[in-house]
């Protein structure tokens, strides 16, 4: 598991907790540095004990706020994962903004959506499939 939220307060600490729950190990290189190069040595590392799976935990971020989304996207084109899965909250009216995660034509962004906390309010249900790729419901 590789710490890639190198910004938020007590971000580097909690992928340490849940590695040590589910006893992994975690890479990280502290606070301030770029997630980018954190994620980029961490699959390094992670090549050179005889893994292949790195789960990379990046900043927390809405889906409609462009300058988070595009860090997100250089991530990605630096280090041409495998597989990114989204992770949000499945409130109600969120469904709108999950559309925006739709990649435009020449680039890649994520290639499935994880809803958590499911969420209902009168008639309205969040979680019709909205995304650009598999839904999947925790």
């Amino acid at each position: 598991m590789a710490a890639c939220d190198t910004f938020r307060s007590g971000a580097v600490e909690q992928p340490h907790t849940h590695a040590r729950r589910l006893q992994i190990p975690i890479f990280e290189k502290g606070y301030e540095k770029d997630p980018d190069i954190v994620a980029k040595e961490a699959v390094q590392e992670t090549s050179r004990n005889g893994s292949d799976v790195v789960l990379v935990d990046t900043a927390g971020r809405m889906q409609d706020n462009e300058p988070l989304m595009r860090a997100l996207s250089k991530l990605i084109y630096v280090n041409c994962p495998d597989l990114v899965l989204f992770i949000g909250e499945a409130i109600v009216w969120n469904d709108d903004k999950l559309a925006d995660l739709s990649p435009s034509p020449s680039s890649r962004l994520i290639d499935g959506i994880l809803l958590t906390k499911f969420d209902t309010i009168d008639d309205n249900i969040m979680g019709h499939g909205s995304g650009p790729g598999p839904m999947w419901f925790q």
